[in-house]
């Protein structure tokens, strides 16, 4: 799908979610989009978290 389909739906959803539950509403689904959207680079290998995370890669002890 591309982003921009992407991207208006993301926006209407947020604007659906302001209208039916208020500005609260509006800022929890938006950080849920964010962290579904870091997620999905994560597991498309677009972000790599083994440096953050302490994953393999140290030195040796």
């Amino acid at each position: 799908m591309p982003p921009t389909i992407v991207g208006l739906f993301t926006g209407l959803l947020l604007g659906l979610a302001w209208v039916i539950g208020g500005f609260d509403a509006f800022v929890g689904t938006a950080v849920l989009g964010v962290v579904g959207f870091v997620i999905g680079k994560v597991v498309a290998g677009q972000i790599d978290l083994t440096p953050y995370l302490g994953g393999a890669g140290r030195g040796p002890r």
